[in-house]
């Protein structure tokens, strides 16, 4: 009999009651600010919660928001750094496979989206049974000051995702979304995406694996300039878009014929089922 050397990871039992909130942080100078105006609105919420705030590496000596986050001492918030920079959609999945929650939901540092977002999110899960939800810029309700140029941007990739993916949802790149931990468990091993397009890639997944409660509810955001998404990060995120395309349609990647193919990762696998 041959004997496997490849330990198993153990893994921990989630509470379902329990709302998860990673916060993925990269260079950012607000972070403090935005930690703790996060925990007085989820206090607010008379909920059990807790923060996961993921520092996505340091981008210069100049660059304190791994101390500015450390400093943030309360038991609701645990911060997580690594020393490269991998992406924004590796720090939240690094911070998913951290959480305990039975709804997990994941914001922009930065303070350009309002925490009270996060209430109406929940309250649309409630509402609509929903495996999803996404803050989005373009619903009727959100109040948003954002330059035009992203505006257009936000269009053609809305049109573009019903076509390709049969995802009807008008903005699918605004950092606030909830998920139902079960949703999660099925769609993160199979992602690839670790910077702008994960948020379109873990959608257009779950969508393909019958996820199909995907709603959207209005945010409030004011656009600060103190974005990190520059004209690289557009050309990237059309490069992904379109890998995305190639991988769903032509590979079938995704699905579970090809699990065998999927990328693993350790610090990427849920440490709570």
């Amino acid at each position: 009999m041959v004997r496997s050397n490849t330990k198993k990871l153990e893994v921990a039992k989630s509470d379902p009651n329990l709302l998860s909130v990673i916060v993925p942080a990269y260079n950012c100078k607000t972070i403090g600010h935005d930690l703790t105006s996060l925990k007085q609105y989820l206090d607010e919420l008379n909920r059990p919660y807790e923060i996961i705030c993921v520092v996505d590496g340091r981008k210069n000596q100049r660059d304190h928001t791994p101390e500015l986050a450390k400093n943030i001492n309360n038991k609701s918030t645990k911060v997580y750094t690594y020393k490269e920079n991998k992406g924004k959609g590796y720090a939240i999945r690094f911070g998913m496979a951290r959480a305990k929650g039975g709804m997990i939901a994941f914001i922009d540092a930065g303070s350009d989206l309002n925490a009270k977002g996060l209430g109406l999110a929940l309250e649309h899960m409630k509402w609509y049974d929903a495996d999803i939800i996404v803050g989005s810029k373009r619903h009727k309700a959100s109040k948003v000051d954002y330059p035009w140029q992203r505006k257009i941007l936000s269009f053609l990739v809305q049109k573009s995702t019903v076509f390709f993916f049969g995802l009807n949802i008008s903005d699918t790149q605004t950092g606030l979304k909830v998920f139902r931990r079960e949703v999660l468990i099925k769609v993160l091993p199979r992602l690839i995406v670790k910077r702008w397009a994960f948020d379109l890639e873990i959608l257009a997944v779950a969508n393909r694996l019958g996820f199909r409660k995907i709603y959207e509810s209005p945010i409030e955001l004011n656009y600060n300039f103190a974005s990190n998404v520059g004209t690289d990060a557009v050309k990237n995120f059309i490069i992904d878009y379109f890998a995305i395309i190639y991988r769903t349609h032509f590979l079938h990647y995704y699905d579970d014929a090809n699990n065998d193919r999927w990328l693993g990762d350790n610090n990427l696998k849920l440490k709570y089922i």
